[in-house]
């Protein structure tokens, strides 16, 4: 069986098409004005430094609160090994189960809080923790009453957070 494709390296570019040139016109100009609302303080994605210093502050927070320590007994212990972790820079989402019963708990770092991720739903009325309808939040004095940060994670085993199906 033979291969007809040419597979020669050509070093000539193609000749431009008006279209692509175009295109390549409308990309360059949503670059150069990305760049012009970014340095004027928009949105703008973290540096290395900033992230490296975003990552090891999620670090820090996570050993001193014990979340991180909890979270892995929690796996061993009532989930015999089944759980994963995905780090990300300002936190980690524990994940458990398969398919339809696929559950997670995410914990958000920012700042000095320890923050649950939860389903939207109607503020709470418990001083402990900070709820704003979205996260149940943790101060640093709160954190440092390990007795908090378990009671929260029993909730959230208790009640996880669903995820959808991939079908």
């Amino acid at each position: 069986m033979t291969d007809d494709r040419d597979t020669s390296v050509d070093a000539t570019p193609p000749p431009e098409r008006p279209a692509a040139a175009a295109n390549d016109r409308a990309h360059a100009d949503a670059v150069n004005h990305r760049a012009a609302t970014t340095a004027a303080g928009e949105d703008q994605p973290p540096d290395a430094a900033a992230r490296r210093a975003l990552r090891e502050n999620a670090k820090r927070v996570i050993r001193e609160s014990g979340i991180g320590d909890m979270l892995r007994t929690l796996n061993r212990n009532a989930l015999q090994d089944r759980g994963w972790f995905e780090e990300y820079d300002s936190g980690v989402i524990f994940k458990w189960g398969s398919g339809f019963t696929r559950r997670h708990i995410w914990v958000d770092i920012a700042g000095d809080q320890l923050r649950f991720r939860l389903r939207p739903h109607i503020r709470c009325a418990a001083p402990v923790p900070l709820c704003d309808g979205e996260y149940h939040t943790l101060t640093a004095v709160m954190w440092s009453q390990r007795g908090a940060v378990l009671h929260e994670l029993h909730r959230n085993y208790e009640h996880p957070v669903a995820e959808t199906s991939e079908d």
